[in-house]
């Protein structure tokens, strides 16, 4: 399957932090991908490479089968809505949407016109006088309209209630299903990825952690709880993600390509929120060693 977004030994340097360092990944075309990690994990600077805002340090990034944002034509493939919605205060809807018809060669009036009625957007409204979540919809409005083949979007119903997040989220689900656009939506909420997401990408202390389709992560992922043990003493088989031990029982997070034999164990199933959170404390103990290694090194 071809892959929408390609990046090998990716890498991005700000002095001398690395905000990227020595990501390879392979995002599939037709996915609804969601991105997570703690904040300065990479997420936003990972996303500004893909649609060209900056340049790679180290490494190399393709969307698309192409280089990112190498020619207008490329350009017009991929739609991008950051955190904070990209609009001008002052000009109104109407205005917004003059705008993206004059840049985008591939421009959508028509839809651009039925999602703004649909919205119960004034377009006489000044942007400035929007709130967020009608911000926010105008933004993803702005990036369909374009008729994209891949949608970034950076974080964009941070801010938005839940009312508004809810709404944000129907209508891009909606615009997958129309226009079968590939997607990559970065989140803290894990429920608004376990909502609309099928792919899951976890970018932990600059580095991809964990990729691959959602149902197989949670297929592969188990918790283990039964008699203390120490868990080296697992099969090869079966890496040790998470544990946790009392005087007589082990709980442990473990991935496993195969089936868990064991009858000592007792074996749970996992939510996605489960998951991630299980990286991301992995992520704390690779922060940990890193900033000791750091200090040793002094």
């Amino acid at each position: 399957m071809t892959a929408v977004l390609e990046a090998e030994g990716l890498s991005k340097r700000y002095g001398r932090r690395w905000a990227l360092s020595d990501c390879t990944l392979s995002v599939p075309s037709g996915h609804v991908v969601g991105l997570v990690g703690p904040n300065g994990a990479g997420k936003s600077t990972l996303l500004n490479l893909a649609v060209g805002l900056l340049g790679p340090t180290a490494g190399t990034i393709s969307v698309l089968g192409a280089p990112p944002a190498i020619d207008s034509a490329q350009l017009g493939r991929v739609g991008f809505v950051a955190q904070d919605p990209p609009t001008y205060s002052g000009l109104s809807v109407a205005d917004h949407l003059k705008l993206g018809a004059r840049t985008n060669p591939t421009w959508d009036n028509d839809l651009a016109a039925r999602r703004i009625e649909r919205l119960g957007l004034d377009p006489k409204q000044k942007a400035g006088k929007l709130s967020g979540g009608q911000r926010a919809q105008l933004s993803l409005t702005l990036a369909i309209a374009k008729r994209p083949e891949f949608l970034v979007l950076d974080e964009p119903v941070a801010s938005l209630d839940p009312l508004a997040r809810r709404e944000f989220l129907q209508i891009l689900m909606e615009t997958v299903a129309e226009h079968q656009v590939s997607v990559v939506l970065s989140s803290h909420l894990v429920a608004d990825i376990e909502r609309v997401c099928d792919y899951l990408i976890v970018l932990i202390s600059s580095r991809v952690q964990l990729t691959g389709e959602i149902e197989d992560l949670l297929a592969t992922h188990h918790r283990l709880i039964g008699p203390r043990c120490d868990p080296s003493s697992l099969p090869e088989n079966q890496q040790v993600i998470e544990e946790s031990h009392s005087e007589r029982q082990s709980t442990l997070l473990v991935r496993s390509d195969g089936p868990i034999m064991d009858p000592a164990w007792t074996i749970e199933a996992l939510s996605l929120e489960d998951l991630v959170l299980a990286y991301m404390g992995q992520g704390r103990n690779i922060d940990a060693s890193l900033w000791s290694s750091s200090r040793e090194s002094e």
